[in-house]
C-alpha cells in the first residue's frame, strides 16, 4: 500500500479540528462527547487524506 502525504489545506483543517476539540474540552462550552467526535473528525481527516490522494 503506497501512502501519500496529506495536502496542507488537509492538515490546516485538521488542527482547527483538534484546537477546537481541545478547546471544548478545557473550557466545557459543550458537552464533552462533542470534543471528543471533533478529536475524532480530525484524527479520520488525516487518516483519509493519508490514503487518498487529492484530499
Amino acid at each position: 500500500m503506497k501512502l501519500n502525504a496529506p495536502k496542507q489545506l488537509s492538515w490546516i483543517i485538521a488542527l482547527i479540528l483538534l484546537v477546537a476539540a481541545l478547546a471544548v474540552n478545557f473550557t466545557g462550552l459543550a458537552p464533552l462527547t462533542v470534543g471528543f467526535w471533533l478529536a475524532v473528525a480530525s484524527a479520520c481527516l488525516l487518516i483519509l487524506a493519508t490514503f487518498f490522494s487529492g484530499l
